[in-house]
């Protein structure tokens, strides 16, 4: 069973990595052929005619198993993909308003100009014509909803100006919203998050925004209304439930600054903690105890269990004699379990917090039934059960964290005895407990050891204070914070605010704790991710060094780790480079690599601190790449979308020197160490590849009249055969400037389009001073100012010169040696999923 089970999980991760899937006929069928096969293989394998006729059949029954179960696996995550992609929107209605009728699904969450959530819909219309079709009792303005669409992520923002007129919207409301829909699309990026994967997962076919009628008095038909305060259904019952319990704790809380973790232990929403928390939580190692997690629910379960046989056994103090009709360990178990399963629905049904759960599950059924249950087969149980729910949950880290912490502690205690010693009645406290802390500190020791390659090929760091802030940090969390964030979240007043209080209070000093330990410049160790064979062989190793003690030669499991713990970062030849062009959406970052130097040319927009293209898409890429150091920054000018991601590139990464066009009194300038205006003629060469500013020129900061984009410092980087532009978002007057003033110096091979390709930019004759055989864009899906334009983009093309999209290639990465080399994260990257 455990082999077959493994093989479905590996069916299914396969699936994961295809670009596009089999016809349903097709899947289907071989569905049906590989269940008839394995129920063959199942019913003959104890028949001893069959014994005796095929004896070699026998013996690779096992590996039979698990190919039929791999097959199973594969078909069964195709058929579901099939089902998803069934509805989508349609790409002429991209951009177009429309009225939808649905409920809200899920909990919502606020946003710094608005609400964001998930809408189940149940009828599309034609915006205009509703209240003429009413009136005339027909329906042929309702799309036929097979065709659409059943749910969509959308946002609901506060007006230009600001104000916050967002209504309070409720799971379980059932709305009339005009919405403006576009198909999923995220930035698609090497080592970042894929957004269109997890939409694909929830079921998000769409997403989009409410859009603000002023026509609402007027025209009732064609505005945003409520229809129903609520409808009734289970799930629309738990989302309500949590969002009662989120409001409750957040009332008496009074928007404390660590009252998103205690929302998050009660009912799993991490969305209020901020992105500066979770990088310290992550950093220390205690970001799996920051939600409702495996061992949390195991708590709560074994609370009620043992408070209910308690009861049952005295029959609630009555004279019933209970445990003569159901036994006292069968009620406990049952009572354990409903609370486990009441504490996850709470959860949102999390990976970590559905593992628990059906290994719960598994437990719960041998004792019901009498029988005994290994532990890996209930891990294997509960890992298959989460699997066939849900096919993508292979896609995310979470999911292997959860399953290979388990895994690794059951591989760390098996045909382990420990003998504890007798402790005397009069002997102290703390010698009693001295066995279970030392039982205790080796489960961590062989967590924290054995999840490094895992560590390392997920997030390439590892944490080196994780034991330490464990340590603090499990007691504190499990057993005094959520236990009366709890407590607080159904008490009522005043009993809540001094149960939350509290518990804010412990987390508030434990914060202390772990940010002490995180400004630790040994904090964290960095490396680069690491590829399958290092992966691969030490993880083999550290199986070995975690063995028994009476295995040999133990020691030689930590030379296995050595490929994955020394290997280099990965850097051009000399006089050869590597351009990275990111997607980040409607904006500019670029990274520039030679062999022993590092320039990022730009940093993205944001629209925060906390969120920006330097938080979700140049950090990740850093880190993964194990570069810890930036020679250069360069900042082509102030606009968001191409410096909105500095600061936090700045506090994360040693950068040397700040090269831009921004005032003196910018915060940019104001947090680099050292920093320098952009000026044309500034040259300077690093490992055989020229680099050279060709605008502005010096005279352009004396003067209030230029708007930034005039400022935008314009680079050109050059090998012996090869070179690429970088502009900024000059416009026509600048470069027709650079055309009168330096043609000879503007020919290269690869331009970075003027301003996104805007109508006011790539002029005639700057194209062909330039003479580029490439042209990258930088755009965003949709972007709202409709780049690159379509007169600038056939221009492009009527000099020959082919155009490179960011929204549809997504990271675009160039290798400059005797050739230009040319990678598509999308198409090196193809999913099923991706538009």
């Amino acid at each position: 069973m455990r082999s077959a089970i493994l093989g479905f999980v590996l069916g299914v991760a396969l699936l994961q990595q295809q670009a596009v899937l089999f016809p349903f006929l097709y899947v289907g069928f071989a569905f049906v052929v590989l269940c008839a096969l394995s129920i063959l293989l199942f019913c003959f394998r104890s028949k001893p005619f069959f014994r005796l006729s095929f004896p070699l059949l026998l013996s690779t029954r096992l590996v039979l198993a698990s190919v039929l179960a791999l097959g199973l696996g594969f078909c069964w995550a195709s058929m579901l993909a099939l089902y998803q992609l069934r509805n989508e929107l349609p790409v002429e209605w991209e951009g177009r308003d429309v009225v939808v009728q649905g409920v809200i699904d899920q909990l919502p969450g606020r946003t710094e100009n608005g609400i964001r959530f998930n809408f189940a819909v149940e009828r599309y219309l034609l915006p205009g014509s509703i209240q003429s079709a009413a009136l005339a009792n027909q329906t042929s303005t309702e799309f036929a909803k097979d065709k659409f669409p059943k749910r969509l992520a959308l946002g609901w923002f506060d007006d230009a100006d600001g104000v916050i007129d967002t209504p309070s919207l409720k799971p379980g409301q059932r709305w009339q919203l005009v919405v403006r829909l576009k198909r999923p699309h995220g930035n698609a990026n090497p080592y970042g998050f894929d957004y269109e994967a997890w939409l694909f997962e929830q079921g998000l076919r769409a997403t989009g925004s409410v859009r603000l009628n002023a026509r609402a008095s007027a025209d009732k038909a064609n505005t945003n209304l409520l229809l129903d305060e609520f409808v009734l259904s289970l799930p629309n019952l738990i989302e309500r439930a949590r969002f009662r319990l989120r409001e409750h704790m957040m009332r008496h809380l009074d928007h404390a600054p660590y009252a998103g973790v205690l929302s998050a232990l009660v009912i799993g929403d991490q969305r209020d903690i901020s992105p500066a928390d979770w990088a310290m939580f992550n950093r220390t190692g205690v970001g799996h105890l920051m939600s409702i997690s495996g061992l949390h629910i195991t708590m709560i379960a074994g609370l009620f269990a043992s408070l209910m046989h308690f009861l049952w056994r005295r029959s609630f103090f009555t004279r019933a004699q209970l445990p003569l009709l159901i036994p006292a360990p069968k009620v406990a178990v049952l009572s354990g379990w409903i609370a486990a399963m009441i504490y996850v629905a709470l959860a949102g049904f999390g990976v970590p917090a559905q593992r628990t759960l059906w290994m719960l599950s598994v437990l719960a059924l041998a004792i019901w039934s009498g029988r005994t249950a290994s532990s890996s087969h209930v891990l294997c149980l509960a890992l298959g059960v989460v699997i066939m729910i849900d096919p993508w949950a292979v896609l995310w880290p979470g999911f292997w964290l959860s399953f290979g912490a388990v895994s690794v502690l059951l591989y760390a205690s098996a045909g382990r005895i420990d003998v504890l010693p007798a402790v005397s009645p009069d002997k102290d406290f703390l010698r009693k407990l001295r066995p279970q802390i030392q039982l205790a500190a080796r489960a961590q020791y062989a967590i924290t050891l054995g999840l490094v390659p895992l560590t390392l090929l997920l997030f390439s760091q590892i944490s080196l204070v994780s034991p330490i802030a464990n340590a603090l940090a499990i007691p504190i969390v499990s057993f005094v914070v959520t236990p009366l964030a709890l407590l607080g979240s159904v008490l009522p007043a005043p009993l809540a605010a001094w149960c939350l209080s509290f518990a804010h209070w412990c987390m508030e000093f434990l914060v202390q704790i772990l940010d002490f330990l995180n400004r630790s410049p040994l904090a964290v160790w960095q490396i680069p991710k690491p590829s399958w064979w290092m992966f691969g062989t030490a993880t083999i190793g550290l199986l070995y060094l975690l063995a028994p003690r009476g295995m040999p030669m133990r020691w030689l499991g930590g030379i296995c780790c050595l490929p994955l713990l020394l290997q280099p970062v990965q850097r051009p030849e000399k006089g050869q480079m590597q351009v990275t062009a990111f997607d980040v959406g409607q904006g500019s970052a670029v990274l520039i690599e030679t062999a022993h130097h590092r320039l990022l040319y730009d940093t993205g927009p944001g629209t925060s601190a906390d969120s920006n293209s330097g938080t979700r898409v140049l950090l990740p890429y850093l880190q993964a790449r194990g570069i810890a150091h930036l020679d250069q920054l360069m900042v082509s000018h102030s606009d968001n979308d191409h410096s909105g991601g500095a600061i936090s590139v700045l506090r994360n990464v040693k950068v040397d020197q700040v090269v831009s066009s921004l005032p003196v009194d910018h915060p940019i300038v104001a947090i680099a160490e050292k920093s320098s205006r952009c000026i044309a003629g500034q040259a300077w060469e690093w490992d055989g590849v020229q680099f050279e500013i060709l605008h502005p020129v010096p005279v352009i900061y004396t003067s209030d009249k230029w708007k930034p984009n005039a400022l935008s410092c314009t680079l050109k980087v050059s090998t012996k055969t090869h070179a690429i532009l970088l502009t900024g978002d000059i416009e026509a007057v600048q470069e027709d400037q650079l055309v009168n003033r330096i043609p000879e110096k503007l020919a290269a091979d690869v331009l970075l389009a003027p301003h996104h390709g805007s109508g006011t930019s790539s002029t005639a004759a700057f194209l062909q001073a330039v003479k580029p055989s490439l042209a990258l864009f930088q755009v965003g899906y949709l972007n709202r100012y409709h780049h690159p334009k379509e007169a600038a983009l056939q221009r492009y093309l009527d000099f020959g010169i082919k155009p490179l999209r960011t929204d549809t290639s997504g990271a675009i990465t160039l290798q400059f040696g005797s050739a230009i080399s040319v990678s598509e994260y999308r198409k090196e990257h193809a999913r099923y999923w991706y538009q």
